[in-house]
């Protein structure tokens, strides 16, 4: 009798137990709302950060960046320089793929050999093209050529996703977008377009594993929404709020604004190969139209920082620059000095992942200097694909874009958005391609300042692309999730825990 009553009293006090933890203690999924639908699960194919911070996640780098930006081990568990054009990597011999198969060597040199070759038509070709042969040397062995001295290399590397060779050939390009297999702390579970992604723990992961058994990316364009799932529970974290909306949970109950000065900078890239963008009178009244610290004051809640180059100071590479001052009277005399030319209307694309009020505010300030412009609001997939279709005539006008290369070097953020060469440029100019050509092989670190130095002036001087301000990245975050923000904006799952 006094057994049972004791078996009794025990599971009651269980009972108790449990109703009174809070919810949050059980919690094993995590939910992240993004500003849009990942345009891709492959890792070759796109670098825009609703892609990026999901397929991070299923895929592993062969090197990475820890919490503090230090280049660290992945994939390789170490390297070293044989000479100036050549790296040797040790590659990890406990790392399996999704599928159960081993990642071997050979799966390294196929991932650096693939988004180099013109044919899979990457849009980062150009931040790896300069390795020319990547060859196994041994059983955990590769070597990495470069056709001439790299400086950045290993930098760039830490973009470098890993992918199944084996797998990737069987089910070609289309499909291993739709059912991607990586090596990485989580798993691909489903894909529902226009919704969300799912996917599982990888409970077998080599490294350090999620806290959390399942994370749910979830595509929420309207910030309001966001901010409502947060206040909710619905999310667990939000990316891209503004500061309107980040100011409304400061003293919330349940969430928080999170915020970092992160490497990426807001822009307009301009069109050179379409009048009337390609006249460069018209760049130039762009340039002296746009009020930018009236954006930091009036819409990021003095947050951000004016930016005069595409680099930050945080950059190899890096030379400070007087950019264009705010001059509307002026903009109004380069408007009339280029007649005709200039009242053509301007088509201004953009996409709901970047904060419409920055883009009304530009449309109306160049309104004002007496352009015209049209905003033409696309998906992102369709925005990526209109900015880097390979005829300038068909491309917009002007659009907004923040580009962060997370290299921490020049060579990842003017040789792919200005060079010739590359998808994203909307420039052509040999005497720019020779300087970036220079730049990214030069060893003296002197000179290669010098030498983006002498880029700088001339997209300055051309207007070809319109530095706005170094973004300051803001995240709602329920209290309980721990986790800080990164420069680089990573959204490294197996880094979150719950209180």
């Amino acid at each position: 009798m006094l057994k049972r009553l004791g078996t009794h009293l025990t599971g009651m006090l269980c009972a108790l137990l449990l109703a009174s933890a809070p919810a949050w203690a059980a919690k094993d999924t995590v939910i992240i709302d993004l500003s849009n639908e990942t345009a891709t699960c492959d890792p070759h194919m796109q670098w825009n950060q609703n892609s990026y911070g999901v397929y991070r996640n299923i895929f592993d780098n062969l090197i990475t960046r820890d919490n503090h930006g230090t280049i660290i081990p992945a994939v390789a568990s170490s390297w070293k320089y044989l000479n100036d054009t050549q790296i040797e990597f040790t590659i990890r011999k406990d790392i399996t793929f999704h599928d159960g198969t081993p990642l071997t060597p050979e799966d390294v040199v196929y991932s650096i050999t693939r988004i180099t070759d013109k044919a899979t038509a990457s849009p980062q070709r150009s931040q790896f093209e300069a390795v020319s042969k990547a060859e196994v040397t041994g059983p955990d062995r590769v070597v990495f050529t470069t056709s001439k001295p790299y400086p950045p290399l290993l930098a760039q590397l830490v973009k470098l996703s890993i992918v199944p060779k084996a797998y990737v050939e069987k089910v070609g390009k289309e499909e291993f977008n739709k059912k991607p297999v990586g090596s990485g702390p989580y798993k691909f579970v489903e894909w529902q377009r226009g919704v969300h992604i799912l996917l599982q723990r990888n409970d077998k992961y080599w490294g350090n594993k999620g806290f959390f058994e399942k994370a749910e990316f979830r595509f929420v364009p309207d910030p309001s929404t966001r901010v409502a799932d947060l206040r909710t529970g619905k999310a667990d974290l939000a990316v891209d709020l503004n500061p309107d909306l980040s100011a409304t949970i400061k003293n919330d109950k349940v969430c928080e604004p999170r915020v970092t000065l992160t490497e990426r900078v807001a822009f307009l890239r301009t069109n050179n190969g379409r009048t009337p963008t390609s006249n460069k009178l018209v760049r130039q009244a762009i340039a002296y139209g746009i009020d930018k610290q009236g954006i930091i004051d009036g819409l990021m809640n003095g947050q951000d920082r004016i930016a005069d180059t595409m680099l930050t100071k945080e950059m190899a590479g890096y030379s400070e620059m007087a950019g264009y001052p705010y001059d509307p009277d002026k903009a109004r005399k380069l408007i009339a000095e280029a007649g005709d030319a200039a009242k053509e209307e301007l088509i201004f694309a953009t996409a709901p992942s970047y904060d419409q009020r920055i883009v009304q505010a530009v449309q109306q300030m160049l309104t004002d200097i007496g352009l015209k412009v049209r905003i033409e609001m696309m998906d992102q997939a369709s925005f990526l694909k209109a900015v880097q279709q390979g005829d300038l005539s068909g491309r917009p006008h002007i659009s907004f874009g923040r580009w962060s290369c997370a290299c921490m070097d020049a060579d990842g953020v003017v040789y792919p958005l200005l060079h010739s060469s590359s998808a994203w440029s909307q420039t052509r100019n040999a005497t720019l391609d020779g300087l970036l050509d220079e730049a990214r092989i030069c060893l003296d670190p002197a000179k290669r300042v010098e030498l983006y130095a002498g880029a700088d002036k001339i997209i300055l001087d051309e207007a070809y692309i319109l530095p706005l301000y170094q973004v300051a990245y803001i995240y709602g975050a329920n209290k309980n999730l721990i986790w800080s923000p990164t420069p680089d904006e990573s959204l490294f799952l197996n880094r979150m825990s719950w209180k």
